[in-house]
């Protein structure tokens, strides 16, 4: 209605011409010429079309002569007057469509230039999120080409990380800057889905302590998305890696512990609907630079909305699935719980979630450390070598009654994770982001 504004009000214009032009149109040619009063006029056979006039006297048989020509000319207005209005009509539309036409083209431009890669089109559609690219760090689609260049061709030298989805490889811009790529072979449909889901999520998420998206691309089956880049890996390669947590401190290591019950909490508590992350695990947890964690690897995670449903897969790492989930498909935010627990163990003790015994079985952290991780007499016994005795015993009591209850078998046993944030705050240095002040050490005299 708004477009077609323009030309109504110009219609409307032409119906409303002024009444003294209507009047003209049809006067006495003659009485017009002799007066040029412009007074509006009643008619042209009124009476005192005299008073118009003065001295001439027409009469009846006069203005029965006059009949014709004066019929003639009305019509010839009235003619040229159509024609004038229909020419008008037609170039004041002409203008009107020729504006909107630049105006599309403009659009169209925009649009070209926020959607180069023509082959996404299929998805871009099923990403509500991503349907403007907003100033503010929305993703953003980026040239094959462009990731090809930066990796090397995805150079081997170039890995950083391996998992079931394929490589993440370190990218080197033109500008200097650093990203992390990963690449996902989307030939089945499972990890097209995946591919999806962690895009869509990671759009929407906005924390310190979880991963940010930088873009995303393809290449006929091949889907790569771009993260910012952590400079120290993951917590499985600082703790399990060639140099065994070395650099992983006590206060490191409660740090890191906080950082991660902080992005879960942002997932169970401020998120509407609430994100259940689902694959928790010390390889999905990731440090920059300055040992600061986040969370990643969002392509297993659901929403309530979803998993009520009912028809998720059973989909997580051996180790870090709580017994409900593996038994019985129970998915709540407790699941989450479950794997932090083993998480926080791992920072404690320093061993994997799952160990290879001497008689080919498996072995799980949980079940080896639960009967010493109640027993104060031999928990320093089990501690990873490289914090022993580097820790407050009360700090390490608290830590490890707080990784019991998080691996619970029941799970209305385990805490909410705010309940577990607030119990590690008084355990971190104030400026790694906790709450505790510590002693500086004294300066020699």
């Amino acid at each position: 209605m708004k477009k077609l504004t323009p030309l109504l009000l110009f219609l409307v214009s032409l119906v409303s011409i002024p009444e003294t032009i209507i009047v003209f149109a049809v006067q006495d040619p003659l009485a017009a010429s002799v007066s040029p009063v412009s007074s509006p006029i009643s008619s042209p056979n009124s009476a005192s079309m005299t008073a118009f006039s003065p001295g001439i006297q027409l009469g009846s048989e006069e203005q029965k002569k006059m009949n014709p020509p004066k019929k003639m000319l009305i019509a010839i207005i009235l003619a040229c007057s159509s024609l004038g209005a229909i020419i008008s009509s037609l170039f004041c539309l002409r203008i009107y469509y020729r504006k909107n036409s630049l105006k599309s083209t403009k659009n169209d431009a925009k649009s070209s230039d926020a959607e180069k890669g023509a082959g996404l089109a299929p998805f871009l559609g099923k990403f509500k999120s991503m349907r403007t690219v907003s100033k503010e760090g929305s993703a953003s689609f980026m040239d094959y080409k462009i990731l090809e260049k930066a990796t090397n061709k995805f150079h081997q030298g170039n890995i950083l990380g391996e998992g079931g989805f394929g490589c993440v490889y370190k990218a080197k811009f033109d500008d200097g800057s650093y990203a992390a790529v990963k690449k996902l072979d989307c030939a089945n449909q499972d990890t097209e889905k995946e591919f999806e889901n962690e895009v869509d999520l990671l759009c929407k998420f906005k924390h310190s302590n979880i991963i940010s998206l930088l873009g995303f691309s393809s290449d006929n089956d091949t889907w790569f998305i771009v993260y910012e880049l952590m400079q120290n890996g993951s917590l499985e390669t600082q703790l399990h890696g060639p140099s065994l947590g070395s650099s992983l401190t006590w206060h490191r290591r409660m740090k890191i512990a906080l950082d991660t019950a902080r992005g879960l909490e942002y997932l169970h508590e401020h998120c509407s609907p609430q994100v259940i992350h689902r694959d928790l695990k010390s390889s999905n947890i990731l440090l920059d630079s300055d040992f600061n964690a986040k969370l990643s690897d969002f392509g297993l995670s659901v929403t309530n909305a979803a998993q009520s449903n009912n028809n998720l897969k059973l989909s997580g790492t051996l180790g870090y699935v709580a017994p409900e989930y593996l038994l019985d498909g129970r998915l709540t935010d407790k699941t989450d719980v479950y794997a932090f627990g083993v998480v926080l163990l791992e920072l404690l003790l320093g061993r994997k979630p799952v160990e290879k015994l001497a008689t080919a079985q498996c072995q799980s952290i949980v079940t080896w450390a639960m009967p010493q991780l109640t027993d104060r007499s031999k928990l320093l016994d089990i501690v990873d070598p490289v914090i022993r005795n580097t820790m407050d015993l009360k700090h390490l009591y608290q830590v490890a009654a707080v990784a019991v209850l998080c691996v619970q078998p029941e799970p209305s046993y385990r805490p909410l994770i705010t309940d577990v944030l607030h119990s590690l705050i008084p355990l971190v240095p104030m400026e790694l982001g906790g709450t505790l002040r510590v002693a500086q050490p004294a300066v020699p005299a």
